[in-house]
């Protein structure tokens, strides 16, 4: 999400001209820069919490960019807190692992 911000601060301020360009200077595909910049396309409250989650300091990200894309993919933001609510409750309380 930070990155997201970031980028487009970069793009506001004119230092790159477009996705393109973000992508060159990041070492990332042109489809990866789309994918980050996609999360500025969530709720302001979503952006906010996603901002604030605890830092990970072993393992994987509970949740990640990838689990984001079906909430960024949605239009209304409250079909996206719904969704958003599923992941956020499913990374908070992961299912117990079976057999």
């Amino acid at each position: 999400m930070a990155l997201a911000i970031k980028f487009d601060g970069l793009i506001q301020e004119g230092v790159v001209q477009d996705y393109a360009d973000l992508a060159r200077l990041g070492h990332i595909t042109r489809a990866r820069a789309t994918q980050i910049m996609n999360l500025l396309n969530l709720a302001p409250d979503i952006q906010e919490q996603i901002l604030f989650l605890p830092k990970t300091v072993t393992g994987r990200d509970p949740i990640s960019e990838r689990s984001l894309r079906r909430v960024t993919a949605l239009v209304r933001w409250d079909r996206q807190r719904k969704v958003w609510r599923e992941i956020h409750e499913a990374a908070i309380r992961p299912l117990p692992e079976c057999c």
